[in-house]
């Protein structure tokens, strides 16, 4: 497109475009492209978060504690479910489509003619967005490992690793090792760094990096903790500071967050050294009040569904271990992948448990078939499969047969997710 951008609706065909332009790991193009539009990204400081999964949740808790401080918090994250614009926040605000069409409308004329990824735009267009609205703090999420990723041009107040395991091998790596050298791209001398990161292998990586760098580590379960004792409630506690959090009771699903929890807690404590003021009372009531669209977000409607994101077989067993918690009579299970994903673990790990297990594909080029999911179904799984050719499709069968006292989970993929939450829920974007 050679013409100006004038409408919303333009700004994202031309963004769609630049899907063409692949994946590529690198940051030239990110620092010249910045430099074009007067570098943006030195003007907001900002805490950096990588992980193979839980950095998003992270992203959105400690958001929720900075805003709820009286901080403008930028908020920058990645894919979003149903509308571009769910990756641009500002506290409770997410950017208007005018504010979107204008500032592409800048990048696209700053670019002259150069090329960038789609990533690597909508990087640019947070930073833009950002240092316009004079943000006190942004928090970024690493769209894929860290060292090479196009938010790596900032050096940020604090860095985040939430957790590594095996995720888009064909780039990050396919050891545990190279996978966390990746993500340990985003440690900057002397910036200190939370890690929730337990695996022995991952944690060799982050440790000797710190060192290497002279960036204060923080990890948790070593440094920091957040552990319930009797009956009393949740606390966090490190060697010089405590918070009591009363988010959380014995019972609720959202135990599974707990790590994450830890680490936004951690976060927040340790952004009182750079001046920001944020107490314990203060984070108690954000995290009590935050949310994250399709990551273990139970809808009631009135039928039960668990909307889950987990792509990866890390992402699956976090799911499967948080299923205990609820209470179901059947269990329904409404499941797609990416073709370019190993899924016939993950698959058959989650048909194992459910009652009907439903296979779809959501529009996206990159979906599995529904019939090759089902060809990776070994004989002793789940007790009824379905095959559906679409999103809708197997809502409508579900709506059929499922009751109130059923659960519904909807995982295997985020795009699975947003098409599906869009039809049930509506945008997450008004």
């Amino acid at each position: 497109m050679t013409s100006p951008i004038t409408s919303f609706e333009e700004a994202c065909r031309y963004l769609d475009d630049l899907q063409m332009h692949k994946i590529k790991l690198g940051l030239e193009a990110m620092r010249s492209s910045l430099a074009a539009l007067g570098s943006p990204e030195e003007t907001c400081p900002a805490v950096h978060v990588a992980g193979t999964n839980g950095k998003g949740s992270v992203c959105s808790m400690l958001r929720s504690v900075m805003s709820t401080a009286g901080y403008k918090t930028g908020l920058y994250t990645s894919p979003h479910l149903s509308s571009v614009r769910e990756r641009f926040r500002i506290d409770d605000h997410y950017i208007s489509e005018a504010d979107f069409c204008r500032h592409m409308e800048t990048i696209r004329h700053s670019l002259d003619g150069r090329q960038i990824t789609y990533f690597e735009c909508t990087t640019a267009l947070a930073f833009l967005w950002f240092a316009e609205n004079g943000c006190d703090l942004v928090i970024l999420e690493t769209g894929m490992g860290g060292r090479l990723d196009a938010t790596n041009v900032v050096v940020p107040l604090l860095s985040i690793i939430t957790t590594i395991s095996l995720d888009h091998e064909q780039y990050l790596g396919t050891t545990i090792e190279e996978v966390a050298f990746e993500k340990s791209g985003i440690i900057k001398p002397h910036v200190p760094l939370i890690s929730g990161v337990d695996d022995q292998q991952a944690q060799i990586v982050i440790t000797r990096t710190c060192r290497e760098r002279q960036a204060p580590l923080m990890e948790r379960n070593k440094d920091f903790w957040l552990a319930r004792e009797d009956n009393g409630p949740w606390l966090w506690k490190s060697a010089a500071d405590q918070v009591i959090l009363n988010l959380m009771e014995a019972e609720q699903p959202n135990l599974w967050q707990v790590d994450n929890i830890s680490c936004a807690v951690a976060a927040a404590v340790q952004l009182r050294s750079s001046g920001f003021t944020i107490g314990p009372a203060t984070i108690d009531t954000a995290l009590a009040g935050s949310t994250w669209p399709g990551r273990m977000e139970l809808v009631e409607m009135p039928l039960r569904y668990l909307l889950d994101g987990a792509h990866n077989q890390a992402g699956v067993d976090c799911l499967l271990s948080s299923l205990p918690h609820y209470r179901y009579r059947h269990l329904y299970v409404i499941w797609a992948s990416m073709a370019d994903k190993s899924y016939g673990d993950m698959l058959n790990d989650i048909g194992r448990v459910a009652d009907v297990l439903l296979l779809t594909k959501p529009d996206s080029e990159r979906a599995a078939e529904p019939g090759d999911l089902r060809s990776q179904l070994r004989c002793d799984q789940s007790r009824e499969v379905q095959i559906c050719s679409t999103v809708n499709e197997a809502l409508e069968l579900v709506q059929k047969r499922a009751q109130i006292e059923d659960l519904i989970v909807v995982a295997g993929s985020l795009y699975l997710v947003g098409e599906f939450r869009k039809l049930v829920v509506g945008e997450v974007v008004a």
